[in-house]
């Protein structure tokens, strides 16, 4: 007699016939749907050129596209498709998924240029939004003027884009230069129009870099001594989270081969710049971090994830990354340079591993963790710029010199975002521990002239805001809970008795709901809900409280858990701005 056949048969039948169905798929002369015209893959296929398509470059693919014909035609994604054997839908997911990809039909006709007026808050402090109102006027229809979440550059306030071209401390006037300039020579190197000398790979040898690489990569010994000194050192993840880094490195260095490295750059969070700054100046003593970490880890290929926003810093890595691979001082991991297609969601460490493998940038459900289950399915160590920028000098000054920097009992150094009513915003490297009153007095120049010291946010959009009869709360991991606030990655932005905590929580819910990757309800809802009840004169406290609880609660990741923090900082601590 026949036994039925069990459910896990059943399944393994489903799964072989599922997968003989993919085979076909891939057999067949074309895909369903819609089919390319000739011309169209004929422009694809020449900006691509001959080397074998690689599903996990999908991403790069459409930048090459959108750069050459100023926006993502309907026709081309359908060429990209083909070209790629994948289903239109796929690549179109993709391609609405992130902010600096334009879809558009067959017969529209892009603007030339699109010029981005950053709206973040030191920007709209510094009049951006004027700026964003006039702009339109007075520039050709050829150029598109839109309002952009935060560019990183906030001690330039206001700052622009033009196209690749970054304008800081923008006027209308030096806008329209810029315009011009970006039309005659697009994607020149720039560097934020600013002569920053930076130290190219020569300079940086002759000064002993990558010493301490190659005597790592020679010895197992000289890798435990630097694993020991980063533990020793204290030093956590300088990109928000504060997970201690040699702890990290251990995890993942337990885990089976292969292993990888992915290094996030998008620093997206409102009021952060400092991983760019220190990029433009000093891109080999990150890079020489990158590589020990490699070294120690045991990781056999290194992704650099860059916010697409810094278009100086990709030129200026891609420059010196060939530089180093040109003379390496030993045989190099493989290493490649991704370019981010503006998406906040892409900071999330999930989120930025499923962009590098050229999908939506979605966060994942955890367990498991990224360090045992991460890109391309591997453990994956995952580090932020600045983390691995301090790794070098740590392990040749010793655990003992980091360590013995801090203030009002904490330890190490920190590079805080400074910007808002301040003199003179910038990066500024102080002591773990120091005040907000500390760092705008000593480091920052005071207060502006005709300004007081009326709020502060002390870790950018997530981290919350807090009064001036709290400015001399010590800044540093774990000391700003208490206080319903965190540091985050250390942007610190002032605000004076010329601003509204209120209108601040504002601008940053109205961010996150446009960053919301969308795919939790809690968040995606819950940010723009919470947008739309913080414009009323008279907040509806009730309902506020109620949507926080939920995204936090439920939220998949950190951008909807963190999303309400500004707007509960207002309630608790200007409860007479809730109501005008």
């Amino acid at each position: 007699m026949n036994q039925p056949a069990s459910s896990h048969e059943v399944k393994a039948v489903a799964l072989a016939t599922a997968d003989e169905l993919r085979q076909s798929l891939r057999k067949r002369s074309q895909l369903k749907g819609r089919q390319p015209d000739a011309q169209s893959l004929s422009d694809v296929s020449a900006l691509l050129g001959s080397v074998a398509l690689r599903r996990d470059l999908l991403i790069e693919y459409l930048h090459l596209i959108n750069d050459r014909y100023g926006a993502l035609h309907e026709k081309h994604l359908c060429a990209l498709a083909s070209l790629m054997r994948l289903g239109m839908a796929e690549v179109f997911e993709v391609a609405t998924f992130y902010h600096h990809f334009e879809v558009v039909k067959d017969d529209a006709v892009p603007a030339q240029m699109t010029v981005r007026v950053c709206d973040g808050l030191s920007c709209e402090l510094a009049g951006a939004r004027e700026m964003l109102a006039k702009l339109p006027g007075l520039l050709g229809s050829d150029v598109r003027v839109i309002s952009a979440p935060c560019i990183g550059r906030c001690e330039q306030a206001p700052a622009v884009c033009a196209g690749q071209r970054a304008v800081p401390h923008a006027t209308l006037e030096a806008v329209q230069k810029a315009i011009y300039e970006e039309k005659q020579a697009p994607g020149q190197w720039n560097i934020a129009g600013a002569a920053i000398e930076n130290i190219a790979f020569d300079s940086y040898l002759a000064t002993g870099g990558y010493a301490l690489a190659a005597a790592v990569a020679r010895s197992d010994e000289a890798a435990q001594q630097v694993l020991q000194a980063l533990e020793g050192s204290g030093l956590r993840g300088l990109g928000g989270a504060g997970f201690p880094a040699g702890r990290k490195w251990r995890i993942v260095r337990e885990q089976p081969a292969p292993r990888l490295m992915a290094v996030n750059i998008d620093e997206g969070e409102p009021g952060t710049f400092k991983d760019r700054s220190y990029l433009e100046r000093d891109p080999h003593r990150f890079l020489e971090g990158m590589l020990i970490a490699a070294q120690v880890v045991g990781c056999e290929a290194v992704y650099i994830y860059l916010r697409d926003e810094y278009h100086d810093c990709r030129k200026l890595l891609q420059r010196e990354l060939a530089a180093l691979q040109a003379h390496p001082p030993y045989p190099l991991p493989h290493i490649e340079l991704r370019r981010g297609a503006g998406a906040y969601i892409c900071g999330e460490e999930s989120a930025m591993i499923e962009s590098i493998e050229g999908k939506r940038g979605e966060p994942r459900m955890r367990p498991p963790y990224i360090a045992q289950v991460g890109l391309f399915g591997k453990a994956t160590l995952e580090h932020n710029f600045e983390t691995l920028y301090w790794v070098r000098e740590i392990a040749e000054k010793g655990a003992d010199w980091f360590a013995s920097h801090g203030r009002h009992g904490r330890k190490g150094l920190r590079s805080f975002s400074l910007s808002g009513r301040v003199k003179n915003p910038g990066v500024k490297l102080a002591s773990a521990g120091i005040t907000a009153r500390e760092l705008i007095e000593e480091y920052g120049g005071g207060m502006l002239d005709g300004h007081t010291l009326y709020a502060y946010l002390p870790g950018g959009a997530s981290g919350g805001i807090l009064p001036a009869s709290l400015a001399d709360v010590p800044l540093d991991f774990d000391t700003l809970q208490p206080y319903g606030c965190f540091i985050g990655s250390a942007a610190v932005i002032v605000l004076s008795e010329h601003d509204k905590a209120r209108d601040a929580a504002l601008n940053m819910m109205r961010f996150f709901a446009h960053e919301s990757c969308g795919q939790c309800t809690p968040c995606r809802v819950g940010t723009e809900k919470s947008a739309t009840l913080m414009q009323a004169a008279v907040w509806d406290q009730t309902t506020l409280n109620d949507l926080s609880t939920v995204m936090v609660d439920a939220s998949i990741c950190g951008l909807g858990q963190a999303a309400p923090n500004p707007m509960l900082s207002v309630i608790k601590y200007f409860p007479h701005e809730v109501q005008l």
